[in-house]
């Protein structure tokens, strides 16, 4: 039997917190969910992979050192999933129970991107299988982001909020727009991308009442440590899109005097 929902998650590392996300997929109550895993290089995750739908194991050549492909390894994952709807989950998310159905049920009716609210969870959590009954009372939701009613579709204009920690779209949709522009190596704008050729192809955007994604706690690369990739990226979506992505995190690295940078105009430059 096809699974009707299939769910891509790219990993390099991490192996505890793809742990954690089989867990949560372990506990769906969408029958049959498919779990694509693309790995990107790095440790082998087999061994975690345990838990949850039987994993179809994807492998990327990615040189040590190199910018990690996060859009071609979601292209390879979007290529390699057989479900009607796919969701994209970060490997730091793990679902709650109901997500995959939600999503499953709100892209089936509105033919278009699909997301549910995050929250993010305090470090330690979940420490086992056992703790997911308490993931929804034991974080915090993301304060930019609605969190609708259980089960409410809410329509959204701003796809500028869109994100590959968790969503979802009909697999067809994906495929149709050419999925993510492989031209973003490294990390940003890949998934605001996304949604702008999402937008471009006249799909609607809907936040989805109890698709939760729990965000597990992790140390934060600091953004100086991203700077190649940031002004990199910003530089091909302000050329492709006509604006800036990512302006927060460029007008903090201008004002540490890590980038020139023209909010107005064209220049992005690493200082």
């Amino acid at each position: 039997m096809s699974p009707r929902v299939s769910v891509v998650t790219i990993v390099r590392g991490r192996l505890e917190h793809l742990r954690r996300q089989g867990w949560g997929l372990a506990e769906q109550d969408e029958p049959h969910p498919e779990w694509v895993v693309v790995r990107m290089g790095g440790p082998d995750p087999s061994a975690v992979l345990t838990e949850g739908p039987r994993p179809v194991l994807v492998e990327l050549d990615v040189p040590d050192g190199s910018p990690l492909p996060l859009a071609a390894a979601r292209n390879a994952g979007i290529a390699a999933a057989s479900g009607e709807t796919v969701v994209l989950l970060d490997v730091d998310a793990v679902p709650g129970p109901q997500t995959l159905r939600r999503y499953g049920d709100a892209a089936e009716r509105t033919g278009g991107a699909v997301a549910g609210p995050v929250s993010y969870l305090p470090a330690g959590v979940p420490a086992t299988h056992a703790d997911l009954g308490t993931l929804a009372g034991a974080g915090r939701p993301h304060p930019a982001r609605p969190v609708p009613a259980d089960g409410e579709l809410l329509p959204e204009q701003r796809w500028e909020l869109l994100w590959t920690v968790s969503m979802a779209a009909p697999a067809a949709l994906l495929r149709r727009v050419g999925g993510f522009d492989e031209r973003y190596t490294g990390y940003g704008a890949e998934d605001t991308d996304l949604a702008m050729r999402l937008r471009a192809s006249g799909a609607p955007l809907h936040w989805v009442g109890g698709a939760w994604a729990y965000h597990q706690h992790h140390e934060e690369v600091g953004r100086r440590d991203r700077v190649p990739d940031i002004v990199r990226n910003a530089s091909t979506f302000r050329r492709t899109w006509g604006w800036w992505p990512m302006a927060g995190w460029l007008a903090d690295l201008a004002a540490e005097g890590r980038v020139e940078w023209d909010p107005d105009g064209t220049t992005l430059r690493e200082v």
